[in-house]
C-alpha cells in the first residue's frame, strides 16, 4: 500500500499529500456514497439519544464525560488492535493511517488527566461497551472487510461532529485551554479535515469489493451506531442517577428547560436544596419571626414613603 504520509524530499516531518483525491466521479454504487445514504437514518438516531441532546446543550456532567472516555478508550483500544492485525489485507490496507488516526493513546493521555497516573486500576470496560468490543474483535479476526465499517463509523464522525462536542466539552466542563482533557479530539498529524475525509472516502472507494460485500459493510456500519447508541444509553442511565453538580462559581443552574431540581427555589420547595446553599439559608432565615417582624417594619416604612411621595 502506498503510504500517505511521504516527505518529498526524504526529510524527518511527514507531509500528508492529498493530490489523490478525486471527488469529482462519485458514483451512487460507491461504497461511500452506500455507506453514506445506507447509514443516515442511523445516524440521526444516534444525534437524537437524549445523551448526545443534552452534551450537544452543553449539559454533560464531568463524571459521566470521563465514563464516556473510558468507554471511547475501551472501544478504539479493540479497533486499532485489529486494525494492527489487518493492515496488510488488501481489503482494509488502504484505509490504514496509524499517524493521522489513531486515538488509543490520545484516549490515555485523557484518562491520565482525569483519573490520574494509576487511571488504568481505576476503570472498567462498561456492559454496553464490551459488547461493542466483542463485535469488532469477531470482525478484525473472522470477517476483517467488514473492519472498513467500524473504521469509518468512528474516524469519520470523529473528524466531523467531534469537532463541535470538542468545543462544547472544553466550555461546559471548563477544561484547560491547552486542551488537556480533551485530546481525543485533537488530530495532530491531520491539517485539513475535510481534505482527509476526502482521502479516506477515496480510498473505500477503491477498494475491490462486490456488489454483496458492500452491502454486508453497510450493514455492519448499521450495528456500529446501534452499539453506540446502547452506550449512549448506558451513560444516560448512569447520568440520571448523579447528583447535581455545582456550576458557575457552586450554584445549581435552572435555565426554564431543564430539570426542575436545578433551580434552588423549586429545590427548597421539594425539600431537596442543600442546608449549605445560600437561598436556601435566606429562606430559612425569613422565616424567623423576628426577622419576619423587622421586615414587616420595613416594608411600613416603605409603604408610608411611598404615600407621601403620591401626595
Amino acid at each position: 500500500m502506498p503510504s500517505a504520509l511521504e516527505s518529498p524530499e526524504g526529510g524527518e516531518e511527514d507531509v500528508l499529500h492529498y493530490e489523490e483525491i478525486e471527488d469529482d466521479a462519485v458514483s451512487p454504487m460507491d461504497l461511500s456514497e452506500l455507506l453514506k445514504e445506507g447509514t443516515k437514518e442511523s445516524h440521526d438516531r444516534a444525534e437524537n439519544t437524549q445523551f448526545v441532546k443534552d452534551f450537544l446543550k452543553g449539559r454533560i456532567k464531568k463524571e459521566l464525560f470521563k465514563l464516556a472516555t473510558v468507554a471511547l478508550y475501551f472501544t478504539y483500544s479493540a479497533l486499532e488492535e485489529e486494525m494492527d492485525r489487518n493492515k496488510d489485507n488488501p481489503l482494509f490496507a488502504p484505509l490504514y493511517f496509524p499517524v493521522e488516526l489513531h486515538r488509543r493513546e490520545a484516549l490515555a493521555k485523557d484518562l491520565n488527566y482525569f483519573y490520574g497516573e494509576d487511571w488504568k486500576e481505576k476503570i472498567q470496560c462498561s456492559e454496553a461497551t464490551q459488547q461493542y468490543v466483542d463485535r469488532i474483535h469477531h470482525v478484525g479476526q473472522h470477517e476483517p472487510e467488514l473492519l472498513v465499517a467500524h473504521a469509518y463509523t468512528r474516524y469519520m464522525g470523529d473528524l466531523s461532529g467531534g469537532q463541535v462536542l470538542k468545543k462544547v466539552a472544553q466550555r461546559a466542563l471548563k477544561l484547560p485551554s491547552t486542551e488537556e482533557g480533551i485530546q481525543f479530539y485533537v488530530f495532530d498529524n491531520i491539517s485539513n479535515a475535510q481534505q482527509f475525509k476526502q482521502l479516506y472516502r477515496a480510498r473505500m472507494n477503491a477498494l475491490d469489493l462486490d456488489k454483496n460485500t458492500k452491502e454486508r459493510i453497510v450493514e455492519e456500519a448499521n450495528k456500529a451506531f446501534r452499539f453506540n447508541m446502547q452506550v449512549f444509553d448506558e451513560l444516560d442511565k448512569i447520568g440520571r442517577s448523579l447528583g447535581e453538580e455545582a456550576q458557575d462559581g457552586g450554584f445549581p443552574v435552572h435555565d426554564g428547560k431543564g430539570d426542575i431540581r436545578k433551580c434552588p427555589y423549586y429545590a427548597d420547595k421539594l425539600g431537596t436544596a442543600s442546608p449549605s446553599c445560600p437561598f436556601h439559608a435566606a429562606v430559612g432565615l425569613a422565616r424567623q419571626p423576628l426577622v419576619q417582624l423587622v421586615l414587616a417594619a420595613c416594608m411600613a416604612v416603605a409603604a408610608g414613603a411611598a404615600a407621601w411621595y403620591i401626595l
